[in-house]
């Protein structure tokens, strides 16, 4: 096989490995059969409602009113909420709102895996209901989400997210695609058996499938996962609804990306023994939609260095002209505040803060705590 062969079939795999979760992974699913819920008679489960805050002022009046709203609405539902040593007035002001939501006091900052497992611990509801200081649900978010526990095979409960001020910036908007797509993976996944994790916006799960676990990993896919490896089904419900604002500063989205990713890889290492004993379509779904997406950082970096030595080997001129082409692009990207070329930007940012992530954990960097995005 020639020099030139070999780089053109590393830019070919390179090029569908990183559309593979995007575009291929979708195609996938949609051939597989559908695999229906079997919903029993019977009484709504009791709920507890969940949340995690730190420094989440300007956040907190909307929540709270939107907590008052939830409670009037269904009054049996606990709502817990865990203080994570904010320094600002976050903890007077739930605590201030005693008569809808109960408040833990963290000893200092430890985190939102540790505060969920306090909270957790605590909660008396048949179900447990997460999800984040800056979420608003939807009026009937809670009836629509119990409901779906009729199937007692169901143990687990994903909702879903809609982004607000996806036009507020070039990092928004790559932020609203990018989970407008996840939505859809999530919706195919659940139509076929599993959904391959949640996010801390808006999930659930029958209290007694909680698992323990580190302060090190993402509790949302642990938690959420723990599901499938006690024999349950973990479905999405389209009607219920969470809302948040998108962050719209490249570095604070670059730091969240880091962070997440960092405790992903964590979480995917404490879950190995658990991931190889799931069925072979759980396995190929969880590989599909994370692992391939973790590594997409250097299959781009792989596809671009292939894609460069072709040029420099066809042409020495053409490939200058390329790579001053594609520096003028990334610069323009890089100073516009919207388009085309600025989405592309925020894309490759994406993927480099991901691939940070991973290889910092790898490394043994451990990520506990959170800040708040300040640009929502």
């Amino acid at each position: 096989m020639t020099v030139d062969l070999i780089l053109a079939a590393l830019l070919i795999l390179s090029l569908v490995a990183t559309l593979w979760p995007f575009l291929v992974y979708p195609l996938v699913l949609r051939t597989l059969p559908t695999r229906p819920e079997r919903p029993e008679p019977g009484a709504a489960p009791s709920a507890s409602l969940l949340f995690c805050a730190y420094n989440e002022v300007a956040a907190m009046p909307e929540k709270l009113d939107n907590l008052a709203m939830l409670k009037a609405r269904y009054p049996s539902l606990e709502i817990l909420a865990f203080d994570d040593g904010s320094s600002d007035e976050t903890a007077a002001l739930i605590e201030a709102r005693g008569d809808i939501v109960a408040l833990l006091r963290g000893p200092g900052r430890s985190g939102k895996a540790h505060g969920m497992k306090r909270l957790a611990a605590q909660a008396g509801g048949d179900v447990l209901i997460f999800t984040d200081a800056n979420v608003l649900l939807d009026a009937d978010a809670i009836d629509n989400l119990l409901a779906r526990y009729a199937d007692p095979q169901v143990g687990g409960v994903l909702g879903s997210l809609h982004y607000m001020g996806q036009g507020d910036s070039a990092t928004a908007a790559v932020g609203s695609l990018y989970w407008r797509i996840e939505e859809r993976l999530k919706d195919e996944e659940s139509r076929t058996g599993n959904v391959l994790g949640a996010d801390g916006s808006i999930f659930s799960i029958r209290r007694d499938l909680y698992p323990a676990f580190p302060d090190s990993v993402l509790d949302d896919l642990t938690v959420s996962m723990a599901v499938i490896f006690a024999g349950y089904r973990l479905v999405k419900a389209k009607d219920v609804i969470a809302r948040e604002r998108l962050v719209t500063a490249r570095t604070e989205e670059y730091r969240r990306k880091v962070r997440i990713a960092a405790r992903a890889w964590h979480t995917h290492v404490h879950l190995r023994p658990q991931l190889r004993r799931m069925g072979a379509l759980d396995r190929f779904k969880y590989a599909s939609r994370k692992i391939v997406r973790w590594f997409g950082g250097i299959f781009i970096l792989v596809g671009a260095l292939a894609a460069s030595a072709l040029m420099l080997r066809w042409s020495p001129s053409f490939f200058l002209i390329g790579a001053a082409a594609a520096a003028i692009l990334i610069w323009t990207g890089w100073r516009a505040r919207g388009g085309p070329l600025a989405a592309l930007v925020d894309i490759v940012i994406a993927y480099a803060a991901t691939i940070q992530g991973v290889v910092r954990a790898m490394r043994g960097g451990i990520m506990t705590v959170w800040n708040p995005a300040q640009s929502r």
